[in-house]
């Protein structure tokens, strides 16, 4: 896998899929027993790298009698940033993460989604190059998860490579530009989405073809053929009629016609079970 500056990735898999564990083996959390991997063109591990890197972990609580202000002084401290850089470095935290206006409030007054934006906050001290986001968007509402999207477009458009780690398809759908998909540590699928997805889909109800007639309409595209329903993937709209006409010329019956968009839980439901199964 490779992730390049400015873009968002997105890292989905179910639940005990790995991919906590292998967020943590990238951010230095976690030896290796085995395999290579490089951040910022160096070996993993090298601390000049750590410096150059944000990470927000799923589970995080921060003192709640500090305010969010004194939260990021502590990890600026932590981060041996230049005591000179702090007041920087902090109202630019507080301002991506919205949070301006709130910054002398303790913690623990905050809702989840402010506790979350602060956690983003912290992230990016040190401008980092690359962040690791490990499902950011879990246990949000709406409104939660739209501020956190909000702030991976500002990532993304001041050119930071994000590692988004999630099984949120819908969340991961509308933020990522390419994604990687995981089941039991292996990656099973990774590319754009339109790649994964296959671009636009029809599914038709259909009766009277044979098994080779059947199988002949693979060159409108990938076939998934139920023996009722035929699911043709990568069909362009426009190209439909011409599917129906096709399947009437060889003496078919067409009783229904459904295109569509495939959704990333279609696929990825679909490459999970082709891997168990």
């Amino acid at each position: 896998m490779t992730v390049p500056r400015g873009e968002v990735f997105g890292f989905l898999g179910p639940n005990g899929a790995g991919k906590t564990t292998a967020v943590k083996l990238l951010v230095g959390l976690v030896r290796p027993t085995s395999g290579e991997a490089w951040l910022l063109g160096r070996p993993l591990g090298e601390r000049q790298v750590r410096r150059r890197i944000g990470y927000l972990p799923e589970l995080f609580r921060y003192q709640p009698w500090l305010s969010a202000r004194e939260v990021l002084q502590v990890h600026c401290e932590l981060a041996r940033l230049p005591r000179s850089s702090w007041r920087e470095e902090i109202d630019t935290a507080l301002q991506v993460a919205g949070l301006s206006e709130r910054a002398g409030d303790r913690v623990g007054t905050y809702s989840k989604g402010m506790q979350q934006r602060l956690g983003l906050g912290v992230a990016l001290l040190g401008s980092p190059e690359l962040v690791f986001l490990d499902e950011p968007t879990s246990a949000l509402d709406p409104v939660g998860r739209h501020d956190v999207r909000q702030i991976l477009h500002h990532l993304r458009d001041r050119g930071t490579a994000v590692f988004l780690n999630s099984h949120l398809l819908t969340e991961v759908e509308m933020v990522c530009d390419r994604v990687a998909m995981v089941d039991r540590g292996r990656v099973i699928a990774s590319g754009t989405l339109d790649e994964l997805l296959g671009g636009n889909s029809c599914r038709v109800r259909v009766t009277g073809l044979d098994l080779r007639q059947r199988a002949g309409l693979s060159r409108f595209g990938e076939l998934d053929d139920d023996g009722e329903w035929i699911t043709v993937r990568g069909l362009e709209p426009e190209r439909v009629p011409e599917l129906v006409d096709e399947i009437v010329k060889l003496g078919g019956r067409v009783y229904a016609v459904e295109p569509r968009q495939l959704s990333l839980e279609d696929r990825f439901l679909q490459l999970l079970g082709d891997h168990q199964g």
